[in-house]
């Protein structure tokens, strides 16, 4: 018993030790970007402990998208320095959860790396791992973000991101709008980011504890305005439950206002603050969502010979069988005579096991051997 607890000790020893061996993310140099130390890591844990009053992203989103650890370096060129995190999710999905809830529309611009923020702090995604960047005084170059980009990119894990992401609508779109979440924390925290603090609490009845998702945007186009919020569920009858829980949760004031809720299979759809009923439809019309039912019964993939093959085959194989019965007569047959030939009246035909019958019409004495 007591070795068995020394070997208990020795690999939670081991296990910490490589846990600690597990080599940096971020590189020491980034194009002409040197670190000016050794990079800092830390847990989950101590993350929350240390960074929990940090706004952005708050700690609850981060508990919520699976935070695994979190990775800080400093960078310095010249008299400019770079400060570099990089959170660790569990996946890609909860790194999207968390990317998105980074993004600003007053800050944001679409680049060749992704989403950077253009207050001379870089932000980006890259499998389950979301980069930020602080910079002293201005905007980081693209090229030193792609070459960071393509640095952690090696480590990241590179599953694909939710579908519901390629649902939400590109035309109309306030880019740096987009919200996705997988809990009441970041449903909360996304629906104020819209201006949409009123509908905060229907975190409650959206039914994240049964892996329901949510991704939400704000829409701008030339005749009005709102907030698309959809909502994706594991099968249509969860949807259809929660469609009923949602209604009876919008407010009088929220309906009147024209907020209604669809349902289009497993996907619901809410538009806030829409400026017309129209214009909500038709931000509706252009969610890229289309259902499938798809039936895979069995079948053959191989296709029918043609006429003349099977018109080979079936003189071949007769051919083949008649040759076959042919030889096997002959080799009877002929076996049969060279018995008889040789041991004549002791194999085959011999007189005491023939019976023959006979009229005896003719005055011939009647023998039992007499058959030829």
């Amino acid at each position: 018993m007591r070795r068995f607890i020394y070997a208990l000790i020795l690999l939670g020893l081991l296990a910490s030790v490589g846990a600690a061996a597990e080599p940096a993310l971020l590189p020491d140099r980034i194009g002409p970007w040197q670190a000016d130390g050794p990079a800092k890591t830390y847990s989950a844990k101590e993350y929350f402990q240390k960074w929990m009053a940090e706004p952005t992203p708050g700690g609850n989103i981060l508990g919520e998208a699976g935070l695994v650890r979190v990775e800080d370096r400093n960078y310095k060129q010249g008299d400019q320095t770079w400060a570099v995190r990089v959170w660790v999710l569990g996946d890609p999905t909860g790194a999207y959860e968390v990317y998105t809830a980074l993004l600003d529309p007053r800050l944001s611009k679409p680049t060749p790396v992704g989403d950077t923020v253009t207050g001379g702090a870089g932000a980006f995604l890259t499998g389950n791992l979301v980069m930020h960047g602080q910079s002293s005084s201005r905007e980081i170059p693209l090229e030193d973000l792609q070459t960071l980009r393509t640095a952690l990119t090696v480590r990241a894990d590179r599953t694909p991101y939710p579908p519901l992401k390629g649902y939400l609508p590109v035309k109309w779109r306030v880019f740096g709008t987009e919200r996705y979440v997988q809990g009441p924390a970041g449903f909360r925290a996304a629906m104020d980011s819209l201006g949409q603090g009123a509908y905060a609490g229907l975190a409650n009845h959206v039914g994240f504890q049964l892996n329901a998702e949510a991704i939400l945007a704000r829409y701008q186009g030339e005749h009005g305005s709102g907030v698309l919020l959809l909502l994706q569920y594991p099968n249509p009858q969860l949807a259809e439950l929660h469609l009923h829980h949602l209604e009876e949760e919008l407010s009088a004031a929220a309906k009147r206002t024209g907020v209604t809720v669809e349902r289009k299979a497993s996907l619901l759809s809410l538009v806030f603050e829409a400026t017309s009923e129209m214009h909500a439809q038709a931000i509706r019309d252009e969610v890229n969502y289309e259902t499938e039912v798809t039936w895979n019964e069995p079948h053959q993939t191989a296709t029918d010979p043609s006429m003349a093959s099977m018109m080979v085959k079936i003189f071949l194989f007769t051919g083949l069988f008649m040759g076959v019965a042919t030889a096997v007569g002959v080799a009877f047959g002929g076996m049969r005579v060279i018995i008889k030939r040789l041991y004549p009246g002791k194999v085959f035909d011999r007189p005491e096991d023939i019976e023959v019958l006979q009229l005896g019409l003719s005055g011939k004495k009647i023998d039992p051997s007499d058959m030829y």
